[in-house]
C-alpha cells in the first residue's frame, strides 16, 4: 500500500492539472465520442471506436481510469497497486496505434488484474500477505505475457481475500493484510465476495475496462454477481496459471470479470490458449481457442436443452433470488431452449458435496504441493525467505499487521496437518472421490444421461461441482436484493452480507471446454433482460474521459 500511496499523490497533482487546464481551455467540451461516454458503463468497441477516430488516446483513458481509482479507493479500498509505467506503455502503444499497428481489440486498453497474477515489474504480486512483499519474479505469469503482447495496458492490481480466501476459517471476503478491507459499491459496507474482491468491485465501478480473477472455487462467479457482473470461470487448463500464485493445480484457473458478455468474450480471446509453462494447457483440444466473440448470437438458445438441477438448490437461497430464478426460466424457455426440469444429481453425491470432505483434502494437499513447486521456488528474490507453507505460516503468526490470530491460519493449520501432500495414495482416494461426485454421478452425468446442452443454476449454487472437475461456469446478473430487505451481516459484524440492491446472478454450466457455447447462452439471456442497468452502485466515481482528456486531441477537435 504504501506504494500505492506514494503513486497516488504523484498521480492526484497531475490529473488535477490536467483537470483544471481542460476545464478553463475547453469548458465546452461537446463532441458526443467524449462526453457522452460514461466509463461505468463503456465497452470494448466504444473504447476502440474512439481510439480508432482519435477522440482520446490510450494515456487519456489511463488518467481517467488513475482518477476514478483514486477518488473511490479511500472509501472501497479496491486497487494495491498502480503500475508506475501504465503511462509510458500507453504513450508506446497509441504511437503504434498512430503508426497504422495495433496488437488486437484491446489494444491500449487498460485493464486491472487481481494480486495474486505475478508480473515481472515494478508491482509487487503479494496475493495480500507482506509474506511476499518485494518478491520479484524472473518473467511475466503466462496471462499477464499474454495481455502484454494483445496491446493491454495493465493498470495495476486489485486487492483480494487473502491469499484467494486460503488462510483462515474466520476472516472476511475482501480483507489481506497488505490491501485492508474492500468493500463493496451497492450498498454501503457491501460484502464484496471473493475470493477476486478487489476485480469485482473495480470492474463493476468502470476503473478499468475489465478485471481479471482467479478462481479455484467461486472466487470469479461468486465477486462477479455480488457485484452486478458476467464472470467466466474458465475450464483448468484453457487459461495459463503459470506464475500465479496457487492453491490447486487441479481446480485453479484465470478469467474475465466484466460489465457486459461481449468484453467478456474479448478479454477471454485474449488470455486463452496453451502455455510450455502450464502443462494443463497443452490438454486444449484445439490449436486455437474458439472464436468466443463470434459465439455472441442472440439465437444462441434456440433449439438447445436446459437441465435445472432442483437437488443442488439447497437453504439459503433467498426468496428474491428463486422468484427471480423462475422467470430467467421463463426467459430461456422463451428464447426457444427446451427446460429439462427436476432432474438431480445422485443422493450419493450430494451428501459428499454437502457433508463430504475431500474437496478440502485435495485443495490443501495440493496447495502443500503447489505453494512451493509452482511459485516460491520461481522467485528471484524472496525477502521473507519463505520456501513453503510452513514458513509462511511462522512468517504470518509473526508479523503483527497479519493481524494472527485475530485472523487465524486454520486452513494452513489443517493442510499442514494432513501429513500427505498430492503424491500419497490419501490424496488421490479424496481426488477420485471428487470426479466421480462432480462427473458421473454430478452435472457430467446430468448432461449425458438427459443431452443436454448445459444447466442453469442461481450463482449461489453453481461453483462447487464444477470446480472439483475443473469445467466452466459463466455467471450473468440476475437481479437484486429488494430496497426493504432486512440488512444480514456477516459473522464479524463489519460487512452487509444481505441487503437492499445488492445483485446476485444466473449461473450456466458445461462440460469442459464449452466456454463458446455457454457465453452464447449468457449473450441470449443478457440481452433479453440487461439486467445490469436496472439498479445503480450507492457510490460512482465522478471523473470522465472528458475530464482528462489530452488538451492536443482538444485543440484539434474545438
Amino acid at each position: 500500500m504504501m506504494i500505492f500511496q506514494a503513486y497516488s499523490v504523484f498521480l492526484a497533482w497531475l490529473l488535477f492539472l490536467r483537470c483544471v487546464t481542460s476545464q478553463y481551455l475547453f469548458p465546452n467540451q461537446t463532441d458526443v465520442g467524449v462526453s457522452y461516454l460514461r466509463l461505468i458503463d463503456a465497452t470494448t468497441e466504444e473504447l476502440v471506436k474512439g481510439l480508432e477516430r482519435g477522440l482520446f488516446t490510450s494515456v487519456d483513458l489511463v488518467n481517467a481510469y488513475s482518477a476514478r481509482i483514486l477518488e473511490v479507493n479511500s472509501t472501497l479500498n479496491v486497487v494495491t497497486e498502480l503500475n508506475p509505467d501504465a503511462l509510458s506503455i500507453a504513450v508506446q502503444l497509441d504511437a503504434e496505434r498512430a503508426s497504422g499497428t495495433t496488437r488486437g481489440p484491446l489494444h491500449g486498453i487498460p485493464i486491472l488484474i487481481k494480486g495474486n497474477i505475478g508480473t515481472a515489474d515494478k508491482m509487487s504480486t503479494t496475493a495480500g500477505s507482506f509474506a511476499l512483499l518485494g518478491a520479484t519474479l524472473p518473467q511475466d505469469s503466462g496471462v499477464a505475457a499474454k495481455l502484454r503482447a494483445a496491446g493491454v495496458v495493465i493498470l495495476g492490481k486489485t486487492n483480494l481475500s487473502q491469499w484467494a480466501n486460503f488462510r483462515s476459517n474466520n476472516s472476511t471476503n475482501g480483507w489481506s493484510a497488505y490491501g485492508g478491507q474492500t468493500f463493496g459499491a451497492y450498498y454501503p459496507q457491501q460484502d464484496p465476495s471473493g475470493s477476486s474482491s478487489g476485480s469485482g468491485v473495480a470492474s463493476s465501478l468502470g476503473l478499468a475496462l475489465a478485471t481479471l480473477g482467479t478462481e479455484t472455487s467461486g472466487s470469479i462467479l461468486s465477486p462477479s454477481q455480488a457485484n452486478n457482473l458476467v464472470g467466466i470461470k474458465p475450464t483448468v487448463g484453457l487459461t495459463s496459471r503459470a506464475l500465479v500464485i496457487p492453491i490447486s493445480e487441479r481446480q485453479d484457473t484465470v478469467g474475465p470479470m466484466t460489465r457486459t458478455v461481449r468484453d467478456a468474450a474479448y478479454l477471454l480471446q485474449a488470455i486463452a490458449g496453451k502455455d510450455s509453462n502450464d502443462n494443463y494447457t497443452l490438454a486444449q483440444p484445439f490449436e486455437s481457442p474458439p472464436d468466443y466473440v463470434g459465439a455472441l448470437n442472440f439465437s444462441s438458445l434456440r433449439g438447445k436443452r436446459i437441465g435445472i438441477p432442483r437437488n443442488i438448490i439447497t437453504g439459503g437461497a433467498g426468496g428474491p433470488v428463486l422468484a427471480a430464478f423462475e422467470s430467467a426460466i421463463q426467459t430461456v424457455r422463451r428464447a426457444g431452449a427446451t427446460i429439462v426440469d427436476n432432474i438431480n444429481i445422485t443422493a450419493y453425491a450430494l451428501e459428499q458435496y454437502l457433508n463430504g470432505n475431500t474437496s478440502s483434502i485435495v485443495l490443501e494437499a495440493d496447495f502443500v504441493s503447489n505453494l512451493p513447486e509452482k511459485y516460491l521456488s520461481k522467485l528471484v528474490t524472496n525477502p521473507q525467505d519463505v520456501r513453503n507453507l510452513a514458513d509462511v505460516r511462522n512468517f504470518t503468526q509473526r508479523f503483527p499487521p497479519e493481524e494472527y490470530p485475530d485472523r487465524d491460519t486454520g486452513v494452513w493449520d489443517e493442510a499442514l496437518a494432513l501429513g500427505f501432500n498430492n503424491s500419497g495414495p490419501q490424496f488421490w482416494a479424496a481426488y477420485q472421490t471428487n470426479l466421480e461426485v462432480a462427473g458421473r454421478q454430478g452435472i457430467l452425468g446430468l448432461l449425458t444421461n438427459y443431452s443436454l446442452d448445459a444447466l442453469m443454476l442461481p450463482t449461489d449454487f453453481s461453483a462447487g461441482l464444477p470446480a472439483r472437475i475443473g469445467t466452466p461456469v459463466v455467471t450473468v446478473p440476475l437481479g437484486f436484493y429488494p430496497a426493504n430487505t432486512t440488512v444480514v451481516r456477516n459473522r464479524r459484524g463489519t460487512l452487509v452480507r444481505r441487503g437492499p440492491n445488492i445483485p446476485f446472478g444466473l449461473s450456466f454450466l458445461g462440460p469442459a471446454w464449452s466456454e463458446a457455447s455457454l457465453i452464447g447462452y449468457a449473450y441470449a439471456f443478457e440481452q433479453r433482460t440487461m439486467v445490469r442497468n436496472q439498479v445503480q452502485p450507492y457510490l460512482v466515481p465522478t471523473i470522465e474521459l472528458a475530464n482528462t482528456v489530452s488538451t492536443t486531441i482538444a485543440r484539434s477537435r474545438f
